[in-house]
């Protein structure tokens, strides 16, 4: 186990690039069990997630390479056992993204439910219906998911909410069943449609990606590719509320501000300064926060993956805002945190209301989930004396070395193993 200490730090200051998407890449990852061919994708960023999921498909029969530069290669020649195992599928929900790629191209899959963050219950049944709808018979027990088909066979699909999960689960099972998919009220998010730019890449015959519906025509077989994921717009709008935070002047390199609109929105909105250029974004604060209120929806609304780092910078705004969490009904457990450092966060139900204050004082805290580590880190780098994020194993599971990076801007952060006592269990 270890923690990040993090103390009062200077404004951040200068340029940081950003790595590619964890919500890109671990999908992608799975989509390339669908070919026998070779795949190599740029700009992999470094995080324990990604470790879990190669570690995943090499159980299934892939063989991986991956070198400094962030380059990965997989290539799956043959499909060796269509089950996965409890032990890595219970580190990370992702992992069940491999079942419609197990169930196109072998028919078969065998997946233990899936863990992760505990941000919510983010139940799978919508990924079943949909293979249900292709043709597949699914059975549940002991704690695993069962399919079985043939032949899996193009239907039209329903999603009774945009799951980002399921859409892409249903968009690569499509692209090898026989004849044409509909998948209606889809996920627009990026990185979905980042997925089906690999899977077109690859041979797939895929249109409408990006908007509610999208149509499959399926292919016999797949081609392998080289791709370039794209860049990870969490990260940016990490960097970003930090640059707000500290009253920085941050340049955000490796971005697609499109990709980044609603916070930009909201930053703007809270006084700060944002200019973007064609693949940056620079961040510069000179004034005291201003509160706003937010509401987390599905892209292209504000996302709840920012939710828990614009807590901390409310944390700190003048006049009191109102935070509503409408994807996961859990994903306020970083405000007892925030409070143990003196900030003044009252919870009703997927509610936050927030009162500003003036000052935040470092403290012994916890990170619960990933962005709650985020939000305790940047919290930190403004609060007085000297703050300590446990359990910052969660934090690398999504960010590519965030204290290497918040340092190369001036911030005083620095990795360290975490004794064994009470509080750290």
């Amino acid at each position: 186990m270890n923690k990040l200490v993090v103390r009062h730090s200077n404004p951040l200051k200068g340029k940081v690039r950003v790595s590619g998407s964890k919500n890109s890449i671990l999908p992608i990852i799975a989509a390339t069990l669908l070919t026998d061919q070779k795949n190599t994708i740029e700009d992999v960023p470094y995080l324990k997630d990604v470790d879990v999921m190669c570690s995943l498909v090499q159980s299934i029969g892939a063989e991986i390479e991956r070198s400094q530069n962030g380059q990965l290669t997989i290539k799956t020649v043959c499909i060796k056992d269509i089950a996965a195992p409890y032990q890595l599928v219970s580190k990370m929900r992702a992992s069940f993204l491999v079942m419609g790629p197990l169930l196109a191209r072998s028919g078969k899959a065998r997946i233990s439910l899936p863990g992760g963050c505990a941000i919510g219950a983010r139940p799978v049944d919508l990924h079943l219906k949909g293979f249900t709808a292709l043709g597949a018979e699914i059975n549940q027990l002991g704690g695993y998911v069962e399919a079985t088909a043939k032949k899996l066979k193009g239907a039209q699909i329903y999603l009774d909410f945009p799951s980002v999960g399921a859409t892409e689960n249903l968009l690569m099972a499509a692209c090898l069943a026989e004849g044409g998919t509909i998948i209606e009220n889809a996920s627009v998010e990026p990185e979905v449609v980042d997925l089906a730019n690999f899977l077109i890449s690859l041979g797939a015959d895929i249109k409408g990606a990006g908007t509610d519906t999208i149509k499959v025509n399926g292919v016999k077989e797949l081609q392998g590719c080289n791709y370039t994921i794209i860049p990870d717009r969490i990260e940016a709008g990490t960097f970003m509320v930090a640059a707000a935070l500290t009253k920085g002047d941050v340049t955000i390199d490796n971005v697609i501000p499109d990709h980044l609109k609603p916070i930009t929105a909201k930053l703007k909105e809270c006084g700060v300064e944002v200019s973007e250029e064609l693949s940056s974004i620079r961040v510069k604060n000179t004034n005291n926060i201003k509160a706003v209120d937010i509401k987390t929806l599905p892209y292209p609304g504000f996302p709840t993956d920012m939710q828990a780092q614009v807590t901390s910078l409310m944390s700190l705004s003048e006049g009191t805002s109102v935070i509503i969490e409408t994807i996961f009904e859990n994903r306020f457990m970083h405000v007892c945190e925030l409070n143990r450092m003196g900030a003044n966060i009252k919870i009703d139900g997927r509610t936050a209301v927030i009162e500003g204050k003036n000052l935040l004082n470092g403290a012994r805290v916890k990170a619960t989930d990933l962005r709650a580590g985020a939000a305790l880190v940047l919290a930190g780098l403004v609060a007085e004396g000297t703050t300590e994020v446990l359990n910052a194993e969660h934090i690398s599971r999504g960010y590519d070395r965030l204290d290497e990076k918040l340092r190369t801007l001036g911030a005083e952060i620095n990795s360290e193993e975490e004794e064994n006592d009470s509080d750290s269990e």
